[in-house]
């Protein structure tokens, strides 16, 4: 490696919290040094518990996550969270803060907090949520909690990243078994009822657990209802029971590393994709691929049929 990585990544390694934030932008924002990096800290990735958490908005997810990363730490675990939060229309920065996230835990030096902006790609996660996952994983944190923003019904991307993924509702929300009935529930491993001692908590609880009688179910995995409180600490525990329980299941029953194949696969294929992308467009030089865009917005040709072009003349057919 060249340049200010090598010095980032060994002053993270020694538990330099400021070098290690400094060494996530590098990776965040594909800055010079973004790949040597990765190639150095891949091979001591995939040893890191991650947890997804994810679910529709006012679910009380982050004050979970506060939890969840205080009762890891009374294990003795090393915790990272990974914070992925609504971009600024103006600055492409995440719109939350750290800070104002997880006061409790910010001056704990076994936690490391990670606000990204999900810079408006779907599926709840920034693009490069994964590879900040595995840069974590690799500097020794043993579980990485994983919050996506809160969209809805567009959260499955979280699938990629985590072993275990944690879906949060409340009593009272409306519409919130209905998001789960749009397909957010195929990727919950742990449902979570939180704010649990609301009225109302009975009914849902019973909605959940018919919804889950519904349909073919992704794996012989069945996700447990975990009632919680987050506010007061109540049900974390049992929450960290019932994650473990899955992790455990998970490595038995080979799910796990089908989950990450398959991570894996989608990782590769993103960046062949950009890959080749760029290397057509150097080939076609972007001159012809503005004419064809021009063409395509004045309605002579359609974009499959631009597309099309692009590439014969890209591969000289």
């Amino acid at each position: 490696m060249t340049g200010v990585a090598p010095d980032l990544l060994e002053r993270a390694r020694a538990g330099d919290k400021r070098a290690t934030a400094r060494l996530l932008s590098v990776v965040e924002n594909d800055e010079p040094g973004a790949a040597e990096v990765l190639r150095s800290v891949y091979p001591q990735t995939g040893r890191a518990r991650i947890v997804g958490v994810t679910g529709p908005p006012g679910g009380g997810k982050s004050t979970l996550v506060d939890r969840l990363a205080g009762a890891y730490r009374e294990r003795g675990e090393r915790v990272a969270v990974v914070a992925v939060d609504p971009s600024s229309p103006f600055s492409g920065g995440a719109l939350l803060g750290d800070r104002i996230r997880m006061r409790e835990r910010f001056l704990d030096e076994g936690v490391f907090i990670r606000s990204m902006a999900s810079r408006g790609h779907g599926g709840g996660l920034a693009r490069t949520t994964a590879r900040v996952v595995n840069v974590l994983d690799a500097l020794g944190y043993g579980v990485v909690l994983v919050e996506t923003i809160g969209v809805g019904q567009e959260e499955v991307d979280v699938v990629r990243v985590a072993d275990t993924v944690c879906l949060v509702t409340v009593p009272g929300l409306g519409d919130d078994i209905q998001a789960i009935k749009a397909g957010i529930l195929e990727i919950a491993d742990v449902l979570v009822l939180n704010k649990a001692d609301r009225p109302g908590a009975d009914e849902t609880a019973r909605d959940l657990a018919g919804t889950l009688t519904l349909g073919k179910p992704r794996t012989a995995w069945k996700p447990p209802i975990v009632r919680t409180v987050a506010t007061a600490g109540e049900g974390v525990a049992e929450l960290v029971e019932a994650i473990a329980r899955h992790f455990a299941w998970a490595a038995q029953s080979g799910e796990r590393d089908r989950r990450r194949r398959a991570a894996a696969r989608g990782e590769v294929e993103e960046l062949l994709r950009d890959a080749l992308v760029r290397r057509l467009r150097a080939l076609l030089g972007e001159e012809r691929v503005d004419a064809a865009v021009a063409r395509v917005a004045g309605r002579e040709i359609d974009p499959y049929a631009a597309v099309e072009e692009l590439v014969r003349g890209g591969t000289g057919e």
